[in-house]
């Protein structure tokens, strides 16, 4: 067999139904573990469902009963643990819950150092080699949020309901507000809720009839004393 058709055998995907623990650090002070099942993996990735919004670039941990076979290390560990960047989230539907089908790149043992201080930063692959060993950082490069101002931004009042969940995927902390401006990528809102620059939040708008997932980017405080966060839809454009 030729080298090119055994690199395109080992890339293609099995459908194996491991379980598996996916861990994901919204911020260093917040995190949250899910069990799931993989719907096909390679050695250099996998496709799975999660209960828990995350977005394209981000890096999470899963630990995988990986068949040694498919291992680019820790052969004779009982458990596979490797750090994955996201390449694409789409959002479904199972049972009348909302789930989302997250496909993963495979990146290594270590993730990048910026990781311990700055868990919600994203990244994308700069290489096209799979080096298990290497540190993340000789493999991504980061990716910053998309300028706002690219996008028509509405200085119009939309009803929003905010929605912080705990690391059961529960709601924990709610307010009704308004957005200060709007575009379809993101908004911002004003709010009284302490929620940290790279949560995950769902947001509701009763109005429009529309709910959203979307990641803050960031905070701050106008001229007129009142906390506002600025935020990015992370599964779907908002309807304007």
């Amino acid at each position: 067999m030729s080298e090119k058709r055994e690199w395109k055998r080992i890339r293609e995907r099995l459908a194996l139904t491991l379980p598996v623990r996916v861990r994901c650090r919204e911020t260093p002070d917040f995190e949250w573990t899910e069990i799931t099942r993989l719907t096909n993996v390679t050695p250099f990735g996998a496709g799975f469902t999660l209960k828990r919004p995350t977005e394209r670039g981000r890096l999470l941990h899963m630990t995988i009963p990986m068949p040694r076979q498919l291992r680019v290390y820790d052969h004779i560990e009982d458990q596979y643990r490797i750090w994955a960047i996201v390449r694409y989230v789409k959002i479904s539907t199972s049972d009348k819950c909302i789930v989302f089908d997250v496909g993963v790149a495979f990146i290594g043992k270590r993730p990048p150092a910026s990781y311990e201080t700055e868990p919600w930063r994203r990244y994308d692959i700069s290489s096209n080699s799979f080096e298990a060993l290497a540190a993340g950082d000789d493999i991504l490069i980061p990716v910053y949020s998309e300028d706002q101002r690219t996008h028509t931004r509405y200085n119009i009042a939309v009803d929003m309901r905010v929605e912080a969940l705990n690391e059961n995927g529960e709601v924990i902390e709610s307010e009704d507000t308004v957005t200060e401006h709007i575009s379809g990528k993101g908004a911002t809102l004003f709010t009284t809720l302490n929620i940290s620059q790279g949560r995950f939040i769902r947001l509701t708008s009763e109005q429009q009839g529309v709910t959203a997932h979307a990641a803050i980017r960031s905070r701050s405080t106008g001229a007129d004393g009142i906390p506002r966060i600025h935020v990015e839809f992370i599964d779907k454009e908002w309807p304007l």
